[in-house]
């Protein structure tokens, strides 16, 4: 279909397998790697996440990925926790996590009033001034979420979410990109976001 190479940079986390079959069922083929010259030579390159941002960080800083996930100039999709790890920094319980610094945000434990945490199941995203990663994909079309941090609504924000309170349920900055919920799990319509992403 197309022979950009693709590459899911292996972060560790549990859902790097999912990602990779969410993109071959479009056609693509995808390496996942944490070597540096495969992560470099990438056209595309997808930061999966699910878990902590202190196991998260703790994985990229012993596969030496932290400086190489900051220095990537092409194209980049953080998913779910990958990308939180794209803001400033993550709470943890009492704790702060710094994390990658890509988007100015800290991503803090949402504030659901009576609704349960985790926000987990399907919810409707708005996509902000028509952003080419929601190309193709119907209004108050629905994407499956499961976190019970998140990032507030920003200048970054590019498709928002509400659950209480309004929250970026995706963001870019530059060649950066992060969505919080998982496309891979997110039928017909994730499938249309991860296949936009690989074509912009």
């Amino acid at each position: 279909m197309s022979d950009a190479k693709i590459v899911i940079i292996d972060t560790g986390c549990a859902n790097v397998s999912s990602v990779r079959f969410a993109i071959e069922r479009l056609g693509y083929d995808v390496t996942i790697s944490r070597d540096p010259a495969v992560v470099l030579a990438a056209d595309k390159l997808l930061l999966p996440g699910v878990g902590t941002a202190t196991e998260a960080m703790k994985n990229l800083e012993e596969r030496d990925l932290i400086s190489l996930v900051r220095d990537v100039k092409q194209p980049l999709l953080g998913i779910c926790l990958g990308m939180q790890l794209l803001g400033k920094s993550s709470q943890e319980g009492k704790a702060i996590v710094n994390c990658l610094g890509h988007v100015d945000a800290d991503t803090t434990l949402m504030e659901t009033g009576n609704l349960p945490l985790p926000h987990m199941g399907w919810n409707t995203v708005t996509p902000v001034n028509n952003h080419p990663l929601f190309k193709d994909i119907p209004e108050n079309s629905y994407f499956y979420f499961v976190h019970s941090y998140a990032m507030p609504v920003g200048d970054y924000t590019i498709g928002q979410c509400d659950y209480d309170k309004p929250f970026s349920a995706a963001v870019q900055n530059g060649n950066y990109y992060g969505v919080q919920f998982h496309p891979e799990r997110s039928s017909k319509v994730g499938a249309q976001l991860i296949k936009n992403f690989l074509e912009l």
